[in-house]
């Protein structure tokens, strides 16, 4: 009889460590996740997968708890998702971020490791690592990372991902994933702003919102496939590490005319740079630029080449950028038409 796998998760509750989850529930892994006991109910929006996931509470800032999780889980992958992930936030918090970001990858991969030589270990890295460097970017890309979020991104996966393979033989990847959106992204992020402002327009809850640089163009994908992709990193018969992307980028602006778009509410603009607005056909103005949502340095282009992926992992990306944009758009115009009438 085949043995069980095994799979630790930490950062679960997020938006891809509830995609993740289900993926390896699905491929019949028992799976552990890591929580902070100041997370939110785990999936409170998935009950039927909140029971098949045991938690284990810990926080990558504590290696007293990352020992005992491990102990318990025993697993034969880990992957590694929980982060201080907001991009802008580490420029005013850059010692939290560092902690987690670094400090805590290390605390987990030196305990993995010590537990067990042999297990597979994942590491959520990131696109933000790039920053600088020119379009598009790929494995051999350098990187230029303009962030304490993207520095400590890239600090994690010299020293401890790619210093682990290379000189103690462990099966230690980076996943390089370029921007992933989903129904579940947290409200802070720029993409449900937009979806959530939007949709409240619509309903007539809200009478307008503020962005700021409506021309950062990003290469946005969906999280569902994107975990698919972490999966087959660790299923893959040597460690390497792997950009996960569409090949497409679009503008804030784009997203933000393609969610218009979805809840039949085109987007006319007029003005430049910080007087620009965005007005509804009737001539009302619903979107405003603030100065205070720009970065101290902005990323202002960012492109994947994951021919690597595809042609290694046999990966490829599902959802296409309009699709993944009307998705969530519609999911938050429901879930606020729902509240209306509750």
């Amino acid at each position: 009889m085949k043995k069980q796998k095994r799979a630790l998760v930490t950062g679960i509750t997020g938006q891809d460590g509830s995609y993740l989850a289900e993926l390896l529930v699905g491929k019949g892994y028992k799976v552990y996740g890591l929580i902070r006991r100041s997370s939110n109910d785990p999936f409170v929006r998935l009950p039927e997968l909140k029971h098949k996931v045991t938690f284990l509470y810990g926080n990558l800032r504590d290696i007293a708890t990352i020992e005992a999780a491990i102990d318990e889980s025993n697993p034969d992958e880990i992957y590694n998702l929980a982060a201080q992930s907001d991009v802008g936030v580490s420029f005013k918090c850059p010692h939290e971020t560092i902690e987690t970001n670094y400090y805590g990858v290390g605390r987990l991969v030196n305990a993995a490791l010590a537990k067990n030589p042999k297990v597979r270990i994942y590491q959520a890295s990131t696109s933000e690592m790039y920053g600088k460097a020119k379009p598009p970017q790929n494995e051999t890309t350098v990187f230029m990372p303009v962030s304490p979020y993207g520095e400590s991104k890239l600090r994690a996966h010299e020293d401890f991902i790619v210093a682990s393979r290379e000189k103690r033989g462990a099966f230690t990847v980076s996943g390089i994933l370029f921007n992933h959106e989903s129904p579940r992204r947290g409200e802070h992020f720029v993409t449900r702003k937009i979806t959530i402002s939007l949709a409240k327009i619509k309903l007539g809850l809200q009478d307008s919102f503020e962005l700021g640089n409506l021309e950062a163009k990003r290469d946005w994908g969906y999280a569902a496939d994107y975990v698919e992709a972490m999966w087959k990193m660790l299923q893959f018969d040597k460690p390497e590490d792997f950009v996960i992307a569409t090949g497409e980028s679009h503008t804030v602006r784009d997203f933000v005319e393609a969610a218009a778009s979805a809840l039949g509410m085109p987007i006319h603009w007029s003005g430049k740079g910080l007087k620009e607005v965005g007005k509804t056909a009737d001539g009302k103005i619903v979107i405003r630029v603030n100065k205070k949502y720009y970065r101290p340095a902005e990323v202002h282009y960012l492109l994947g080449d994951s021919a690597k992926a595809k042609k290694k992992l046999g990966w490829n990306p599902k959802v296409k950028f309009g699709e993944l944009v009307r998705m969530m758009t519609e999911t938050d115009y429901e879930r606020l038409k729902r509240g209306i009438v509750a």
